[in-house]
């Protein structure tokens, strides 16, 4: 009977604590719409596809005709941070969104160093932060998804610095 009562106190205690851990807070940015982080939304690999954008609209200029938004931020080895260069870009794309209305999507991309899953998660990452820098300064979240491409998408073949360097970066593709 003893036993029967200790188990009729801790049963509920112990489902509270499972649930309450489950809530994890934290995050003050809402999360995305869920997004591709693997490959296209035919769930197509790089191999089977080519490296083409998969519909993704045409880069959207800036300013004048003759003047084009850059649409890549780059990253350190193994980081995610956004560098202090970078930022000017992300600014003017908050602007050109606010402006617009329209939709971006961040495509992640890592180096070939490391393992597929761990350049996955890096590429995802660095989508991220850009995803953050962007709403800072006032776009919405239902204006921007992010993929992470991993080292499956590689903007320049090869193992050496300059190759690893053009392969750790986030592109912002404006949506049609």
């Amino acid at each position: 009977m003893a036993s029967r009562h200790w188990l009729n106190k801790t049963l509920p205690l112990t489902a509270a604590a499972l649930l309450l851990a489950g809530c994890g807070g934290g995050n003050t940015i809402p999360d995305p719409e869920p997004t591709d982080t693997v490959g296209g939304s035919d769930g197509a690999t790089s191999g089977e596809a080519g490296f083409d954008n998969w519909g993704a609209g045409e880069d959207v200029p800036f300013g004048g005709e003759n003047q084009e938004l850059a649409d890549t931020i780059y990253f350190e080895f193994d980081s995610y941070e956004v560098g202090a260069g970078d930022a000017e870009i992300v600014n003017r794309h908050s602007i050109q969104l606010l402006d617009s209305g329209a939709s971006v999507r961040l495509e992640g991309h890592a180096d070939e160093r490391g393992s597929r899953e761990y350049n996955i998660g890096l590429g995802e990452r660095r989508a991220q932060a850009v995803r953050r820098m962007l709403m800072i300064q006032g776009v919405p979240a239902s204006q921007i998804s992010t993929v992470s491409f991993g080292e499956e998408r590689p903007a320049e073949f090869g193992s050496d610095e300059t190759a690893y360097a053009a392969n750790r970066r986030v592109v912002i593709r404006y949506e049609n």
